[in-house]
């Protein structure tokens, strides 16, 4: 099931499949690890506001907009 991250539940890993946006906002996002096939765990989110998330070994605090641009896959626990 395809998801954007800002909707993938906390202690969750998930797979990008597609980042959504601009040149700078690709670019930007894939600098710091969002690429296709990458693996990110949802550390800490809430309805509303940023959320924590690990990747490539790093902790990064992404807004809701920025979440809501990063499509991903579910993996099965």
């Amino acid at each position: 099931m395809r998801i954007p991250l800002g909707l993938a539940p906390e202690n969750r890993v998930v797979r990008v499949v597609e980042v959504r946006g601009g040149r700078g906002l690709i670019r930007r996002l894939s600098e710091l690890g969002f690429l296709k096939g990458e693996w990110v765990r949802v550390l800490k989110s809430g309805p509303s506001g940023p959320a924590l998330v690990e990747v490539k070994g790093s902790r990064i605090a992404l807004g809701r907009g920025v979440l809501m641009r990063i499509i991903v896959e579910c993996v099965p626990p």
